[in-house]
């Protein structure tokens, strides 16, 4: 081969190589956020699926999550060593390029929700603790956290979510700088619409963030599209219905996209989060991103019902908990017995049932189960209770 002809093949031939690698990337693109929505009237846009930070294992995620995209994370001083780890995190990202939302909450194991009659002072110490952990100047978001949950007396939760001395607290925080706005969020189970409907009629708070999927609450349209109205954010939790079959597919659709996909067709939705404990979570969840509902997707999620409709305890509903005598927490152990069985979150299940204050020990040996057939749903409510506690205790 003479000199020339040598060149020109061995120019080809690492042209060739160097583009095998560009190709390869295209071919090969990691899945990123494709959509961005506006919260409220606040100003800020967050992508449409975003990191729920409850169970956060490492600082790489974080990065990992701002690399593709996401923008939004939610954690609280409640979630273990979440705080921390985001703070780990921060020096290496433009605060700027960052939506951080904290509640007012103890750093205990959760729940460590400021309760009513808590003072100035208490909030205040919630959110420099907050800052603290994270090492930031600002949470961008502070939430009165898990309305509902705390009592069963609505005129009790209405005051802890209304409380002057959280207002006069936030008032100060934000002169401060150290925090933008107000929210609130729950998960039921007691008065989840109403009191989430006062929040968004008071004035005071610019996000709401309730539990919403396809299997649950006909109500709570009313209360999204009367806050969307008045320009109070909407963020979603709770969109997976229970986590039941995350390996479900059918014609191609994965059941997350097309949970996702349901929850964020409805133009209320400032986004959604959604708890990302690997890498591989952050890659499945943000391929819905940006994407329409389909008749597949309904396909998926009507069959998601069918299979699991009377196993899955609709977060918020405690219709149950009405008719039991012995006064058991049935919808906080249904939901801890899901973060324990569903969830991968073993560890915090067992500290929060650790806490109620009327778990399921006295199921077992309950002669009357009125809470049998309670259940709107056509769950085995005493077999599921007892299953629970048999799961979760420390001792049996």
């Amino acid at each position: 081969m003479k000199r020339r002809d040598f060149l020109k093949v061995a120019a080809l031939t690492a042209a060739a190589v160097t583009a095998r690698p560009l190709y390869a990337e295209t071919v090969a693109e990691v899945p990123s956020v494709k959509s961005y929505r506006e919260i409220g009237k606040t100003g800020l846009k967050m992508s449409d699926i975003s990191f729920g930070a409850g169970k956060l294992s490492a600082a790489s995620m974080v990065l990992r999550a701002v690399d593709s995209g996401i923008n939004y994370f939610d954690t609280a001083p409640d979630y273990g060593q979440s705080e921390n780890t985001l703070g780990e995190a921060m020096g290496k990202i433009r605060r700027d390029k960052v939506i951080i939302t904290s509640k007012f909450c103890h750093p205990q194991p959760y729940p460590g929700h400021l309760p009513l009659g808590s003072r100035k002072e208490d909030y205040i110490a919630s959110v420099e603790g907050s800052l603290s952990r994270m090492k930031t100047d600002y949470l961008d978001f502070c939430f009165v956290h898990a309305i509902g949950e705390m009592s069963k007396d609505l005129e009790a939760e209405k005051k802890r979510l209304l409380n002057d001395e959280m207002f006069e607290a936030a008032a100060k925080l934000k002169k401060e700088g150290k925090i933008r706005f107000l929210g609130t969020s729950s998960h039921g189970p007691n008065n989840m619409e109403e009191l989430l409907m006062t929040a968004v009629n008071s004035g005071h708070f610019d996000v709401i963030q309730p539990s919403f999927n396809f299997m649950k609450f006909p109500k709570l349209p009313e209360v999204m599209k009367e806050a969307y109205k008045k320009g109070v954010g909407v963020i979603a939790m709770k969109t997976l219905a229970g986590a039941k079959d995350m390996n479900m597919e059918a014609k191609g659709v994965e059941f997350s996209h097309a949970a996702f996909k349901w929850v964020l067709k409805h133009p209320e939705v400032s986004g959604l989060i959604v708890t990302m404990k690997t890498a591989s979570d952050i890659e499945l969840y943000l391929k819905a991103s940006g994407s329409k509902f389909t008749a597949a997707d309904q396909d998926v999620l009507d069959r998601y019902a069918r299979l699991y409709g009377s196993e899955y305890c609709r977060t918020g509903c405690g219709e149950c908990e009405k008719s039991c005598t012995l006064g058991v927490e049935i919808a906080s152990v249904m939901r801890y017995r899901m973060y324990f069985m569903d969830y991968g979150m073993e560890k915090r299940a067992m500290q929060s049932y650790a806490l109620l204050k009327k778990n399921a020990s006295t199921c077992s040996g309950c002669v009357d189960p009125v809470c049998v057939g309670s259940c709107p749903h056509g769950l085995p409510v005493k077999d599921m209770l007892c299953d629970a506690h048999e799961s979760m205790s420390f001792t049996v």
